[in-house]
Protein backbone atom coordinates (compact mmCIF):
# COMPACT_ATOMS: atom_id res chain seq x y z
CA UNK A 1 0.00 0.00 0.00
CA UNK A 2 1.67 3.64 -1.38
CA UNK A 3 1.00 5.90 2.07
CA UNK A 4 0.90 8.88 -0.36
CA UNK A 5 -1.21 7.71 -2.79
CA UNK A 6 -3.79 5.35 -1.21
CA UNK A 7 -6.22 2.83 -3.21
CA UNK A 8 -9.52 3.98 -2.39
CA UNK A 9 -10.80 1.11 -2.29
CA UNK A 10 -8.56 -0.29 0.64
CA UNK A 11 -9.75 2.56 2.64
CA UNK A 12 -12.56 2.12 5.48
CA UNK A 13 -15.07 5.13 4.96
CA UNK A 14 -13.64 7.09 7.66
CA UNK A 15 -10.08 7.31 6.22
CA UNK A 16 -11.69 8.10 3.45
CA UNK A 17 -13.65 10.94 4.67
CA UNK A 18 -10.16 11.87 6.42
CA UNK A 19 -8.54 11.68 3.41
CA UNK A 20 -10.70 13.66 1.76
CA UNK A 21 -10.58 16.30 4.56
CA UNK A 22 -6.64 16.49 4.31
CA UNK A 23 -7.00 16.86 0.45
CA UNK A 24 -9.37 19.56 0.83
CA UNK A 25 -6.75 21.27 3.54
CA UNK A 26 -3.91 20.81 1.10
CA UNK A 27 -5.68 22.61 -1.27
CA UNK A 28 -6.98 25.24 0.90
CA UNK A 29 -3.45 25.60 1.78
CA UNK A 30 -2.33 25.86 -1.69
CA UNK A 31 -4.06 28.65 -2.73
CA UNK A 32 -3.09 30.52 0.69
CA UNK A 33 0.24 29.97 -0.94
CA UNK A 34 -0.15 31.35 -3.82
CA UNK A 35 -2.11 34.01 -3.01
CA UNK A 36 0.90 35.31 -0.61
CA UNK A 37 3.37 34.67 -3.30
CA UNK A 38 0.78 36.99 -5.52
CA UNK A 39 0.87 39.45 -2.82
CA UNK A 40 4.73 39.48 -2.65
CA UNK A 41 5.11 39.90 -5.98
CA UNK A 42 2.80 42.98 -6.83
CA UNK A 43 5.26 44.86 -3.11
CA UNK A 44 8.32 43.55 -5.32
CA UNK A 45 6.57 45.47 -8.47
CA UNK A 46 5.23 48.32 -5.73
CA UNK A 47 9.16 48.36 -4.54
CA UNK A 48 10.31 48.32 -8.33
CA UNK A 49 8.13 51.05 -9.10
CA UNK A 50 9.12 53.43 -6.16
CA UNK A 51 12.87 52.76 -7.12
CA UNK A 52 12.59 54.22 -10.26
CA UNK A 53 10.32 57.15 -9.86
CA UNK A 54 13.03 57.86 -6.69
CA UNK A 55 15.94 57.82 -9.20
CA UNK A 56 13.87 59.56 -11.43
CA UNK A 57 13.38 62.23 -9.38
CA UNK A 58 16.88 62.80 -7.84
CA UNK A 59 17.99 62.95 -11.38
CA UNK A 60 15.40 65.56 -12.05
CA UNK A 61 16.64 67.61 -8.39
CA UNK A 62 19.97 67.08 -9.89
CA UNK A 63 19.41 69.03 -13.35
CA UNK A 64 17.60 71.70 -11.11
CA UNK A 65 20.34 72.09 -8.95
CA UNK A 66 22.83 72.34 -12.02
CA UNK A 67 20.57 74.65 -13.64
CA UNK A 68 20.76 76.79 -10.75
CA UNK A 69 24.41 76.98 -10.61
CA UNK A 70 24.70 78.11 -13.97
CA UNK A 71 22.24 80.82 -13.36
CA UNK A 72 24.03 81.92 -9.98
CA UNK A 73 27.15 82.06 -12.26
CA UNK A 74 25.10 84.32 -14.77
CA UNK A 75 23.37 86.41 -12.30
CA UNK A 76 23.73 85.52 -8.33
CA UNK A 77 20.45 86.59 -7.89
CA UNK A 78 18.77 84.55 -9.98
CA UNK A 79 20.45 81.77 -9.29
CA UNK A 80 19.58 82.01 -5.48
CA UNK A 81 15.62 82.53 -6.35
CA UNK A 82 15.46 79.80 -8.60
CA UNK A 83 17.15 77.28 -6.48
CA UNK A 84 14.95 78.63 -3.64
CA UNK A 85 11.52 78.76 -6.09
CA UNK A 86 12.85 75.03 -6.62
CA UNK A 87 12.96 73.93 -3.49
CA UNK A 88 16.59 72.94 -3.63
CA UNK A 89 17.48 75.98 -1.14
CA UNK A 90 15.11 77.41 1.41
CA UNK A 91 14.93 81.51 1.55
CA UNK A 92 17.34 81.35 5.05
CA UNK A 93 20.69 83.03 5.61
CA UNK A 94 22.18 80.35 6.83
CA UNK A 95 20.73 77.75 4.04
CA UNK A 96 22.38 79.93 1.47
CA UNK A 97 25.73 80.83 3.13
CA UNK A 98 26.16 77.12 3.39
CA UNK A 99 25.39 76.53 -0.50
CA UNK A 100 27.39 79.08 -1.29
CA UNK A 101 30.51 78.08 1.34
CA UNK A 102 30.68 74.55 -0.29
CA UNK A 103 30.69 76.35 -3.53
CA UNK A 104 30.24 73.31 -5.80
CA UNK A 105 30.20 74.41 -9.27
CA UNK A 106 30.01 77.87 -8.18
CA UNK A 107 32.31 80.52 -9.74
CA UNK A 108 34.01 82.76 -6.91
CA UNK A 109 33.67 86.01 -8.92
CA UNK A 110 29.84 85.87 -8.23
CA UNK A 111 29.65 84.08 -4.65
CA UNK A 112 31.50 87.41 -4.08
CA UNK A 113 29.22 89.59 -5.79
CA UNK A 114 26.54 87.93 -4.14
CA UNK A 115 27.66 88.30 -1.00
CA UNK A 116 29.01 92.41 -1.71
CA UNK A 117 25.41 93.32 -2.53
CA UNK A 118 24.06 95.33 0.21
CA UNK A 119 20.28 94.50 0.76
CA UNK A 120 19.25 92.72 4.07
CA UNK A 121 19.34 89.53 3.40
CA UNK A 122 22.91 89.60 1.29
CA UNK A 123 24.68 91.10 4.59
CA UNK A 124 22.81 88.45 6.57
CA UNK A 125 23.87 85.73 4.01
CA UNK A 126 26.96 87.68 4.64
CA UNK A 127 27.39 87.14 8.26
CA UNK A 128 26.56 83.37 8.36
CA UNK A 129 28.56 82.58 4.96
CA UNK A 130 31.65 84.41 7.66
CA UNK A 131 30.35 81.94 10.64
CA UNK A 132 31.04 78.87 8.16
CA UNK A 133 34.84 79.48 7.98
CA UNK A 134 37.13 78.09 10.77
CA UNK A 135 39.66 81.36 11.50
CA UNK A 136 40.84 80.09 15.15
CA UNK A 137 44.29 79.10 15.44
CA UNK A 138 45.18 80.34 11.88
CA UNK A 139 47.20 83.99 12.04
CA UNK A 140 46.13 86.86 9.64
CA UNK A 141 48.18 85.63 6.74
CA UNK A 142 46.91 82.09 6.53
CA UNK A 143 43.23 83.14 7.37
CA UNK A 144 43.45 85.57 4.43
CA UNK A 145 44.95 83.04 2.29
CA UNK A 146 42.86 80.19 3.22
CA UNK A 147 41.36 78.12 0.13
CA UNK A 148 38.19 79.49 1.18
CA UNK A 149 38.59 83.17 2.64
CA UNK A 150 36.50 86.07 2.51
CA UNK A 151 38.95 87.94 0.91
CA UNK A 152 39.86 85.73 -1.93
CA UNK A 153 36.42 85.76 -3.58
CA UNK A 154 36.79 89.56 -4.04
CA UNK A 155 33.45 90.50 -1.62
CA UNK A 156 32.96 94.06 -2.11
CA UNK A 157 33.50 96.61 0.52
Amino acid sequence: MDLCHPDPAELSSGEAEELQRIRWHRKQLLDDIQKLKDEIEDVFAQIDCFEITEESRMAQKEKELCIGRKKFNMDPVKGIQYLTEHKLLTSSAQDIAQFLYKGEGLNKTAIGTYLGERDPINLQVLQAFVDCHEFSNLNLVQALSSPKGAFELGVKG
